[in-house]
């Protein structure tokens, strides 16, 4: 696997690689009937046209821990399918995190010529150093970040099995 991560002080970068097409990641992404497949298991939506809304809903097991029904929103700023989405991306299940507001995501995804594309996410984190913590995985008790999402959409699109949603029902 080649999973990455680079730490700067104010954008993190997040990079893997997968065998699948742009189209099959782009949805994977944003539609709601792939994105809350992998991962925390959260239901995404999209308005995919700048100026758009974005939503992330809690999972049951998020509401089960007082999870609000929201718990990450946010504004469309570019969408070019199936290579680019930049957006906002706004956390509201802590009220410290809340106050650091919101902070643009960048989707990059690039064919490899080989039937893989690489996948970078940019999170610009100026200001916002409990958000960065949160999405870098530094807080082992809320989950492994981006790296923990990538992982398991990479798991995911290749083999049809989200391994971190098997081992939460495990659990």
């Amino acid at each position: 696997m080649t999973t990455t991560a680079a730490k700067r002080e104010d954008t993190q970068v997040f990079q893997v690689s997968i065998k699948a097409t742009p189209q099959a990641i782009w949805d994977a992404i944003t539609s709601p009937e792939w994105n809350g497949k992998y991962g925390y298991g959260a239901k995404s939506e999209y308005e995919l046209r700048p100026g758009g809304a974005y939503r992330c809903f809690a999972s049951d097991a998020m509401k089960a821990y007082g999870g609000p029904d929201v718990i990450i929103d946010g504004e469309v700023i570019e969408s070019d399918p199936p290579r680019r989405l930049v957006q906002t991306w706004r956390p509201l299940w802590d009220p410290e995190i809340v106050a650091e507001g919101g902070r643009q995501v960048t989707w990059e995804i690039a064919p490899r010529g080989d039937g893989s594309c690489t996948l970078t996410i940019t999170h610009e984190l100026a200001n916002a150093p409990k958000t960065r913590a949160q999405v870098s995985g530094e807080l082992k008790e809320a989950g492994g970040g981006w790296t923990f999402v990538l992982t398991d959409l990479k798991s995911l699109l290749e083999t049809g099995t989200s391994t971190a949603l098997q081992q939460q029902a495990q659990a």
